[in-house]
């Protein structure tokens, strides 16, 4: 996916182009607060709680909508790389979640919580956080496009399985539910710009606004429906996190460096493996279990565009000798 470069001058680039760096740059800082206003004011962001699958859909259509066929040539080129992250993505994150959450003893709830959370695929603002550290962006990209492909499958039954004796989890309704929410729109998305190219392009460069606005809105929805539960037990639920993300950055890095992945692929992986799709994950508790089981969507939410963006700041002082130049994604933020 590409896109004009971060470096060229903001006073020559398009409107769109301009308020969409803007929106993603301060998109942590924008959720974090959206998340406090709701804690504060939760009644008034209750009505948005019915919206939550529509507003995913909206986002997960504008990813479909950043799709060609050259974003999977990287499939070709490096396919270690690839399948590493990838499965990567599906094995740390879930038994990680259900490790944490039954260290810290968290009830059913936000047990099931925390496993929708590792069992969702990639977020798509991890392809942002892998260029701006340097990482191989296309191979972000692909394992981004590949983990949301596999979720209708993967998710439901990891949850299943993981979370299953804890709470009854109908795989089925997952299933259907992350095909409407996530399939079908990305697959719009792409035959739209098959179909409509011009338009399409016209409308890129406005789709960072559009998913942090999205994004925020599900955040204010979920953030309201929970806000007694984040006085009781959000200081635990945000330790488990944090654990969970770092935990997530961690290992998909010493997952890449041990099957000899250079430096920007050890990069791309380890972002690629930590973020998660939290937004999916929280519609998918809020639809199947209960506003709590979102609670800790929501925190992953906020944290994970802010711990990303802190490392890819902290990588991007240290290029990698092996790095290429490459064009700054048109990443939707998720």
């Amino acid at each position: 996916m590409s896109s004009t470069s971060p470096s060229s001058e903001p006073t020559t680039a398009p409107i769109g182009e301009r308020i969409g760096r803007v929106a993603g740059t301060w998109f942590p800082l924008v959720v974090l607060v959206a998340g406090a206003i709701a804690i504060a004011v939760p009644q008034v962001f209750l009505p948005l709680g019915p919206w939550i699958n529509v507003l995913l859909g909206v986002i997960m259509l504008g990813m479909g909508l950043t799709l060609q066929p050259v974003d999977f040539a990287v499939i070709a080129k490096k396919p270690k790389a690839f399948v590493i992250g990838v499965v990567a993505q599906y094995v740390v994150m879930p038994l990680a979640a259900i490790g944490l959450a039954t260290l810290f003893q968290l009830p059913p709830a936000l047990l099931v919580g925390v496993v929708l959370v590792g069992s969702a695929p990639g977020g798509t603002s991890s392809n942002v956080m892998v260029y701006l550290a340097k990482g191989d962006t296309a191979l972000s990209v692909a394992m981004t496009t590949a983990s949301t492909l596999l979720a209708p499958v993967l998710t439901p039954l990891l949850v299943l399985w993981l979370a299953g004796s804890y709470l009854p989890v109908d795989a089925w309704a997952l299933f259907q539910s992350i095909i409407l929410i996530v399939l079908l729109p990305v697959i719009a998305g792409v035959v739209l710009r098959l179909l409509l190219p011009k338009v399409v392009a016209a409308v890129l460069p406005w789709l960072p606004l559009v998913s942090v606005t999205g994004i925020t809105l599900v955040v204010l929805a979920v953030v309201a429906g929970s806000a007694a539960t984040i006085l009781s037990v959000g200081l635990l639920v945000a330790l488990v996190v944090i654990l969970h993300n770092g935990v997530g950055y961690g290992l998909g890095f010493l997952a890449a460096k041990s099957v000899g992945l250079d430096t920007s692929a050890q990069r791309a992986v380890a972002i690629e493996v930590g973020m998660q799709n939290s937004g999916l994950a929280a519609g998918l508790a809020r639809t199947h279990f209960s506003p709590e089981a979102a609670l800790p969507a929501a925190i992953f939410s906020v944290w994970h565009n802010v711990s990303g963006a802190l490392l890819a700041s902290f990588w991007s002082r240290r290029p990698p000798k092996d790095a290429v130049a490459d064009d700054a994604p048109e990443a939707v933020v998720s």
